[in-house]
């Protein structure tokens, strides 16, 4: 059974050519159309089309020559933009009459989008324009020609660079090659090479028809590609709201392609992510949650990203799952998070704390925010905690844990009750969070990222933390382990090693071998010690933002953290003399 079992489908005739298209949902609901791109057919959209379809009226047809579209006869100019756009008229007017649909395009379904949305004859029948991984020929023409007129070595590098992304644009300007290759062991082995190379997992796509598919769809680049980008259009203004979505590991179109976009669509909104090409087979949950926020924003008429944040393309709509989320740096992260337009789950054992989190979240750009209560090392109740997320929200895209406790004193002043509590929080509290969370987003497979705060005592030895180092060494290392292994499932694992930060964990921490009047004294004094630091733990909420766009390994945080690891690699034995050191408490 695929996803599309049980869409309804009808026959659309247009210039010689019956299209075959699908509709899933309820057709009262606002039209969103999915066109699909080269070599694919409408079932590259499956799994985006069934998110979307429990919210709105999905429409997918083939592409003439596609999938179980008929081809134009002669195939030489019969796929032309302007035919193009005559099959995307005829489509909307049989789906949606006298309502403006939605559009949605991937790869040449883009191209061919973006003659829709800009083109005269089309204004008043596309209410919004979601673009990924296809840019307009009128656009690219004019980035080219002004890289040509106004060379630096700054554009000449980025013209060779989408020059050589663009090789099989040429490859398939050549006669008969691309036909012979597709319809014989390149067609065979297409579905494998998708599964290896972008990841693609196996389902419903791409059909049997994929042969003849590719080679019908080698004319929609012999019809248009050089006659466009010698001749752009002047006039190739968006007459509606634009969202990009750019898959940041695209092998074949560069991110600088979209340079100066804002010229052409002044109502844009921009998103990425660490993805390839096939992002509506490899991120359809991420694709859904876009498209959804986007459409429900242009009906209600705001189609403007609410969020504000320096990273808001890249986590707008995520759901961010964050431990120890009641104060210092934890709080710090769930509002960098919520400023960048994710949705946030504080996570704290404090309950009032957390919500006064999510409140926080919510007020200052979170599309949405909860607070959780639990004990990250009480492992029935993180097993609950994951369970309920995963129902309620989904599953998590990004895993902060955080939560953790502080503890100081000599080896043998700290007790085995000492040594369990320290471990539970701060190494098990850590391994819950990467078992339960890092599952659901492996067995997902739609990627995601870990991060995991251990600290600069991870890699810097003291006499006087040898508990609480020995949990965030081991911290880093789980982290470590956890990225090799994760790797290859596209979700990467971040170890955040600060040094000193001023948050509260200094007023809790517990001290060993003294009495409870000196370990009053020595928590004030670490306290003071630590705001005259006063290194604000906003600057490692920023750092692990960083981290996750960049899928960074390791991130000493502060000056004094980032000297110690590379003290660590360069002079171990100068950290073990100052290890012996006694702290002046």
């Amino acid at each position: 059974m695929t996803a599309l079992d049980g869409a309804r489908e009808r026959r659309v005739r247009t210039g010689g050519v019956e299209l075959c298209v699908a509709e899933l949902g309820d057709p009262r609901q606002p039209t969103v159309v999915l066109v699909h791109g080269y070599p694919d057919s409408k079932e590259v959209w499956s799994e985006v089309a069934v998110r979307l379809a429990e919210r709105f009226h999905v429409v997918l047809y083939d592409v003439r020559g596609h999938g179980r579209s008929t081809a134009p006869s002669p195939l030489r100019g019969g796929f032309t933009l302007r035919k193009l756009t005559d099959d995307f008229l005829a489509v909307a007017d049989a789906v949606s009459p006298g309502r403006p649909v939605h559009l949605v395009g991937h790869d040449w379904g883009s191209v061919q989008s973006w003659e829709f949305v800009t083109v005269g004859r089309t204004e008043g029948r596309i209410a919004s324009f979601t673009s990924m991984s296809g840019p307009s020929l009128d656009h690219f023409g004019h980035w080219i020609n002004e890289r040509l007129r106004r060379p630096t070595p700054r554009r000449v590098g980025q013209f060779l660079g989408q020059g050589a992304k663009s090789w099989y644009v040429y490859l398939l300007h050549t006669p008969v090659l691309p036909e012979l290759a597709w319809r014989g062991p390149l067609g065979r082995h297409w579905p494998r090479i998708l599964e290896r190379v972008e990841r693609v997992p196996r389902g419903d796509y791409p059909t049997a028809s994929l042969p003849t598919d590719a080679a019908h769809g080698a004319w929609l680049y012999r019809d248009n590609v050089r006659a466009r980008l010698r001749h752009p259009r002047a006039d190739a203004y968006a007459h509606a709201p634009v969202q990009l979505i750019t898959p940041l590991g695209d092998p074949y179109l560069s991110e600088r392609l979209y340079d100066g976009l804002e010229a052409w669509a002044p109502r844009l909104t921009r998103r990425t992510l660490p993805a390839g090409h096939w992002v509506p087979r490899t991120r359809p949950d991420r694709l859904a949650g876009w498209i959804t926020e986007f459409v429900t924003a242009v009906e209600n008429g705001s189609p403007a990203a609410a969020a504000s944040g320096k990273y808001a393309d890249r986590f707008g709509g995520q759901l961010v799952l964050v431990t120890g989320a009641g104060n210092g740096i934890g709080r710090s992260t769930a509002l960098a998070f919520a400023e960048a337009g994710a949705r946030v789950v504080a996570v704290d054992r404090d309950a009032e704390a957390a919500a006064r989190t999510a409140e926080l979240s919510r007020l200052i750009g979170a599309s949405a925010a909860w607070a959780e209560t639990v004990d990250v090392s009480d492992e029935t109740a993180m097993e609950a905690l994951a369970a309920r997320v995963a129902a309620e929200y989904g599953v998590v895209d990004v895993l902060v844990n955080n939560a953790g406790i502080g503890l100081s004193g000599s080896f043998f002043d700290t007790t085995p009750e000492d040594w369990r509590k320290v471990l539970d929080v701060n190494l098990w509290g850590v391994i819950h969070g990467c078992r339960l969370f890092g599952r659901q987003m492996a067995e997902r497979g739609q990627g995601g990222h870990i991060v995991n705060t251990a600290s600069a005592a991870a890699f810097q030895p003291s006499r006087a933390l040898p508990a609480y180092g020995t949990s965030k060494a081991a911290v880093l290392m789980l982290s470590e382990c956890l990225r090799a292994e994760l790797a290859g499932q596209g979700i990467g694992v971040t170890a955040i090693c600060p040094g000193l930060v001023n948050t509260r964990i200094t007023t809790t921490a517990h001290f060993t071998g003294v009495d409870p009047d000196e370990e009053k004294r020595l928590r004030r004094r670490t306290a003071r010690l630590y705001g005259m630091r006063n290194y604000p733990p906003e600057k490692v909420a920023d750092a692990v933002l960083e981290a996750v766009v960049r899928n960074r390994a390791v991130v000493p945080v502060t000056p004094e953290a980032r000297g110690a690891r590379l003290m660590s690699r360069l002079a171990p034995g100068v950290l073990r003399r100052l290890a012996r050191v006694k702290p002046p408490l």
